[in-house]
């Protein structure tokens, strides 16, 4: 039996040799490309000129990720795109966002529904004279317990101004509605007819019941004159059937027709005239929709053949206006409704040919 002797570490030093020598030639290798590797930043970086370089927040990202694992004592030695602190920064703050929760949190007390805030603009906007505390009182009543401060804010994000603020002015549409059982407004519309005198120009003259939208056409004429207009005017305040009986205000442009003796009717009657600035037409919006309308619905559909026409074309159209057209100003509805709606089969009612239509249901 032969025995092995030990032969002790001598006998490994050629392999340790050998993996020194590669170990040591591999190291030189990459000192030689990390060496080519930065003369090339450095050229890339004189091509660029002194301009400072923007980093993108991923490249931010790669780069920091990078220089930690290498360290700052070799950083110092081979970072060239930016200073070893600066890389050693962005790797801090993306530490920090990673643990950061403050794009989690609530901005902290939450925000009331939103039926809640549409109700506090309601009150706001209708009661231009409340204040914070005066709209809590009310939702108080209403079964809301909410703070001034919340209604404060709420105000704010729409627009609205403090109570005093809003009790300063008072919009035309406010107005309007404040007055709206006691208020008309009239105008003047012009109508080109054909006759055996050629194209004649006729003023239609109509009043309007802002509330109702009843509409009256109270005159048509060729020749048009402050004696006509008096007389109309007397016709509108007849104490028995005068379309403005309980009327307290009535709007008007500043036309020449309406002259002194006109407006002094009116106002023996119990009706003040309320006259509007000078190329104001939205001030007296309803009158100028029921021009559109009239106009763009019948009387720009046909040709007019005289002043019998031309009224023919008016009473048929107040009559659709009245009893068959539905208006969006007053909940779109019709302006006289029939008493009870038919249960019967789908009918349709033509005025002028088919120019007016009006679909119901046909009595049982």
């Amino acid at each position: 039996m032969t025995t092995l002797g030990y032969l002790g570490p001598v006998s490994f030093l050629p392999l340790q040799f050998f993996i020194g020598m590669c170990a040591g030639f591999l190291q030189q290798k990459q000192q030689t490309l990390v060496e080519y590797l930065i003369e090339e930043n450095r050229v890339l970086r004189e091509k660029l000129g002194p301009k400072r370089l923007r980093f993108t927040m991923a490249e931010r990202r790669r780069l920091a990720v990078k220089a930690k694992a290498l360290g700052r004592k070799m950083l110092r030695k081979y970072a060239t795109l930016a200073h070893p602190d600066t890389l050693l920064r962005w790797y801090r703050e993306l530490i920090a966002q990673k643990y950061d929760g403050s794009t989690n949190r609530g901005p902290g007390r939450p925000r009331i529904a939103a039926t809640l805030e549409a109700l506090i603009v309601k009150i706001a906007t209708g009661a231009r004279t409340w204040g914070y505390r005066r709209i809590c009182g009310v939702l108080k009543n209403l079964g809301f317990t909410i703070a001034p401060n919340t209604v404060k804010r709420v105000l704010i994000d729409h627009g609205i101004d403090p109570a005093p603020e809003r009790g300063k002015h008072t919009r035309w549409s406010t107005f309007l509605k404040g007055h709206w059982e006691s208020l008309a407004a009239c105008d003047f519309f012009t109508v080109e007819v054909l006759s055996w005198r050629g194209l004649v120009r006729y003023w239609v003259f109509f009043v309007i019941e802002l509330k109702t939208r009843r509409v009256e056409i109270a005159g048509i004429t060729c020749t048009p004159s402050g004696q006509w207009m008096a007389q109309i005017a007397r016709n509108l305040t007849d104490c028995e059937d005068g379309f403005l009986k309980g009327k307290t205000k009535i709007i008007m442009d500043r036309d020449p027709l309406y002259t002194k003796q006109v407006r002094r009717l009116f106002r023996d009657s119990g009706v003040k005239p309320v006259r509007l600035p000078a190329q104001s037409p939205n001030l007296n919006a309803y009158a100028e929709r029921f021009i559109r309308s009239i106009r763009s619905e019948c009387l720009s559909r046909f040709i007019l053949f005289g002043e019998r026409h031309l009224r023919h074309l008016c009473t048929s159209f107040l009559d659709h206006y009245h009893t068959e057209r539905n208006h969006q100003g007053i909940g779109n509805v019709l302006i006289n409704p029939p008493e009870k709606w038919g249960p019967g089969t789908i009918k349709k009612r033509e005025r002028l040919g088919g120019t007016l239509q009006y679909y119901y249901r046909e009595a049982a």
